[in-house]
Order: structure tokens, then C-alpha cells, then sequence
């Protein structure tokens, strides 16, 4: 019985040592770049793949600020570090779908309403618009994905431990763009993979505002963007999200005075649930696909 036991521990301990082995709580951001980057193929079967194409259906949902839900479709273009994502929405009232394109230079933003006025969603990445510039949205369903490209971006990257996401503890990085920026970037991987399951941008905007007696008031302002990947799936030699999951969240202080809060206030929560139907690579791209209008 006690070598039963004792065998029991040596076991339970070499589990555990092989646990702290596959990752160290040293590991520094280039190699969990590296080891994800080889989660999605070798380097010669990424190397081979300049252009992209994805496509498939969505389903939007307004859970806050609206009500229903919309479907539609929405497919992702890339060649490079350029790219155009659209999201077109079968029936949306006001609200059209989106288009954002970059064409190695600038990006350009769709106006996606019927009254000609971009959405409360495009209008907060257009004033953030590295998100899209360097590669961020939409992950590595685009060659254009950030941890592709920290060559051409010159971004930072700081490990900061394993943070716990819907219940699962993952991988978590912060990412800074060489431009700066308010917006807080954190990516997260499975650490058994390496596979890039999820990215978090906020944005907290704090102001103070006299009242109408003596004292100033604060009303702080948060915006958020999520992303979750998931069902992935081997193409071309390379293991990519099928699934694709997007929410934008806004909490904009509204009792606030009117001059202060501009005309929206409220809180707005759109999700949009889209499944890659088909990606091929090493499409032929017309050049207009990332023309900026």
C-alpha cells in the first residue's frame, strides 16, 4: 500500500512538473508569438499564402438599445497586410452592415446607414483606426493578422500571466501599437495550442462637468470591442477559426448636461455571430477590393 502511495505522488508529481514545463511563467511574448503563429502552420505553409478570402454567413443581435435580430452575410478579403472586411445585413431598418477597408496605407470606413452617417460601432474603430490599419480585427482569418506582421507594425507585446476568459484560463498578452493609443488591446490563447481564441479592446474615458451649483461631477464613458474564435479547421495546410464571434459594447453617461454628452447617450450592445463557410487562399485579388473611397 505505501508503494501504491508513493507511486500514486511520483506520478502526481511529474504530471505536475511536466504542467510548469509546458509553461513556464517566464515565457516571454516572442515565443508565445511564435508557438501561436506555428499553431496556425509551419512557416513554410504560411509564408505560401499571400491572399485570402473568407466568406460566410451572420447573425446579428441587439441586445441592448434596439431589439431583434438580423441576418445577413459577411466575408473578409486580405491580401498582405491589406484587407476589406464587410458585413451586409439582410434586414436592418437604418443600419446596413459595415465596410472596412485598408489599403497599405490609409483605411477607409462605409457609410452604412440609410442617412449617410457611419454607425456608432464604425465610428469608434475609425477614430481607433489601427485596429483595423494594423491587423488586429478579425485575427488570423486575415492575412493581414498583427502577430504576422510585428515587423511592419513595430508593435510591443507584454506577457501578463494567465487570465481567466468564460470560465477558461488563457494565455493573455497586451498589445501597444507603436502610434499609442487609449484603447487597451489584450490577446488571449489556449495554452495547451497556442491557437488565439480571443482579443478585449476597452476604452474607459473619465471627464468632470460643473453642475449647475458648485460641485463637478464625473461621468465616465466605456467602450468596448470582443472577439472569440473558435471551431477550427484545417485548410490549405494551415488550422483556422471557422467561427467568429464579435460584440461592441458602449456605455455612454446620458444624464449628463446635453452640450457635454453630444446627442448619444445610453448604453448599446450589438453582437454579431459569423461562421466561415469558405476560405481560399491564393485567390487573384482585383486591386479595387481595397480601394479607399
Amino acid at each position: 500500500m505505501v508503494r501504491i502511495m508513493r507511486m500514486q505522488f511520483a506520478v502526481s508529481l511529474t504530471l505536475v512538473v511536466l504542467a510548469i514545463a509546458a509553461f513556464p511563467e517566464n515565457m516571454n511574448p516572442e515565443e508565445i508569438v511564435a508557438r501561436h503563429l506555428n499553431s496556425i502552420g509551419t512557416p513554410e505553409a504560411r509564408a505560401a499564402i499571400k491572399s485570402r478570402v473568407v466568406q460566410g454567413v451572420l447573425k446579428m443581435h441587439i441586445l441592448v438599445g434596439g431589439g431583434g435580430d438580423v441576418t445577413g452575410t459577411w466575408g473578409r478579403v486580405s491580401e498582405q497586410r491589406q484587407s476589406n472586411f464587410v458585413m451586409r445585413f439582410a434586414v436592418g431598418g437604418d443600419w446596413r452592415g459595415e465596410q472596412f477597408i485598408f489599403d497599405g496605407e490609409h483605411t477607409g470606413f462605409a457609410t452604412a446607414t440609410t442617412s449617410h452617417t457611419r454607425s456608432v460601432f464604425a465610428q469608434f474603430v475609425g477614430s481607433h483606426d489601427y485596429i483595423v490599419k494594423e491587423g488586429l480585427l478579425g485575427g488570423e482569418l486575415s492575412t493581414a493578422w498583427a502577430l504576422q506582421n510585428l515587423d511592419s507594425t513595430h508593435a510591443k507585446l507584454e506577457y501578463i500571466g494567465r487570465k481567466k476568459i468564460d470560465g477558461r484560463e488563457l494565455i493573455a498578452l497586451q498589445y501597444f501599437s507603436k502610434g499609442g493609443g487609449d484603447v487597451q488591446v489584450r490577446m488571449y490563447f489556449d495554452p495547451d495550442t497556442f491557437q488565439h481564441v480571443a482579443t478585449i479592446y476597452t476604452l474607459e474615458l473619465s471627464q468632470g462637468v460643473a453642475s449647475a451649483v458648485t460641485d463637478t461631477r464625473q461621468y465616465q464613458n466605456r467602450y468596448s470591442i470582443e472577439e472569440r474564435f473558435s471551431d477550427f479547421k484545417a485548410v490549405d495546410g494551415l488550422t483556422l477559426p471557422t467561427s467568429y464571434h464579435l460584440r461592441y459594447t458602449e456605455d455612454v453617461t446620458n444624464d449628463a448636461p446635453a452640450t457635454t454628452r453630444g446627442q448619444l447617450g445610453g448604453t448599446r450592445i450589438y453582437d454579431w455571430d459569423m461562421t466561415a463557410e469558405q476560405i481560399q487562399n491564393n485567390v487573384n485579388l482585383d486591386a479595387k477590393n481595397f480601394r479607399v473611397k
